[in-house]
């Protein structure tokens, strides 16, 4: 039976007074099956950002963020054989979304082709987020992209 893992959200003490980091985990099955999941994971932690810290978190922003991690989910679960994880983290007003899988391959962002089917995944975070990064890990690889909460805060 599959199995996923929920962290509800939980508090981080940041350094020198700071608001602490919000943060929230997700261990997803092999079956692509949690990808709603997700999307209901992410919009609950920005939530909770604005609700108790006052992060201004726009509609607009949460639902780019569930795009992001929609397209950084599916991608993990269609190209890694293995386990995969999502990580979110609020730090101020950044989010960043964080998947990690057993595929080693970095993706690459294709040039824009409006005649492709398919594969826009990686060009639509890329596009939407303020910054994307691909590091190697031991047992694969780690995709995070940062997305600013607030028009207001970049």
């Amino acid at each position: 039976m599959d199995e996923a893992t929920r962290d509800p959200g939980f508090e981080r003490p940041s350094q020198h007074g700071a608001a602490p980091a919000l943060e929230t985990s997700l261990t997803l099955n092999s079956d692509g099956s949690r990808i709603a999941q997700a999307r209901h994971l992410a919009a609950a932690l920005l939530s909770k950002a604005k609700v108790r810290y006052g992060i201004p978190v726009a509609a607009a922003t949460v639902e780019i963020v569930q795009l992001i991690v929609s397209e950084l989910v599916t991608n993990a679960r269609k190209y890694a054989p293995g386990p995969a994880r999502l990580h979110l983290r609020v730090t101020g007003p950044v989010l960043r979304v964080e998947v990690w899988d057993s595929n080693p391959m970095a993706p690459a962002v294709k040039a824009p082709d409006p005649t492709r089917v398919g594969q826009h995944g990686l060009e639509i975070v890329a596009a939407l987020a303020r910054t994307v990064s691909v590091e190697h890990t031991p047992l694969g690889k780690r995709i995070a992209a940062d997305v600013i909460l607030s028009p207001t805060s970049a």
